[in-house]
């Protein structure tokens, strides 16, 4: 059965957000940016990684954001990128290796009072915002007033991350948590 791929810009050029009519993941968003952390956990990022040119894959619920670096050109990319997409979700392939994932996120997840809070604004508010635009944001620490945050997809990289970043997600955070001071990516 053939997928239907829809190809949509993001802000960032060197990335592509492909939505598809399958759900890939029953939630949340998984970031690859290197080969090895890819077999670990996922086929499809995994191949996708194989294409010269790829240098990250983004999968989220409905939605593969592709990287390119600087040797990939998006003519040649995104014929390749559509064909893997295609080939991989109409064989029903497994997208993830779903313990693999769980363990990298409960290793991942957050704890004390003001980094739960934290994360609960970043769930329910901002990462839903910015995967409309193939990105994802995720916590990776709170220590003496600051947020470390990894951009991730679109976001990793975008010319407009940095305002983002600091009069978005900084303002929200600082509105609503008096602890924070300042919000950094990692």
């Amino acid at each position: 059965m053939s997928v239907n791929i829809q190809l949509e810009w993001t802000p960032n050029p060197s990335t592509l957000k492909y939505v598809v009519d399958r759900k890939l993941l029953g939630g949340g968003a998984v970031n690859f940016t290197n080969r090895d952390d890819a077999q670990a956990k996922s086929p499809l990022a995994l191949r996708l990684m194989d294409i010269q040119g790829v240098t990250a894959v983004m999968l989220g619920t409905n939605f593969v954001t592709v990287t390119k670096g600087e040797a990939g050109e998006w003519d040649e990319l995104n014929d390749s990128v559509m064909s893997t997409l295609d080939t991989h979700l109409s064989e029903g392939l497994p997208v993830v290796d779903e313990a693999a994932v769980a363990a990298a996120r409960q290793t991942a997840s957050a704890d004390g009072t003001v980094e739960q809070r934290i994360q609960v604004i970043l769930d329910e508010e901002i990462r839903p915002a910015v995967a409309q635009d193939g990105g994802d944001i995720t916590l990776d620490r709170f220590e003496d007033g600051i947020v470390y945050l990894h951009m991730k997809g679109s976001c990793a990289g975008c010319p407009s991350s940095t305002a983002t970043l600091k009069m978005g997600i900084e303002g929200r955070l600082r509105e609503m948590i008096p602890e924070v001071t300042e919000v950094v990516s990692v």
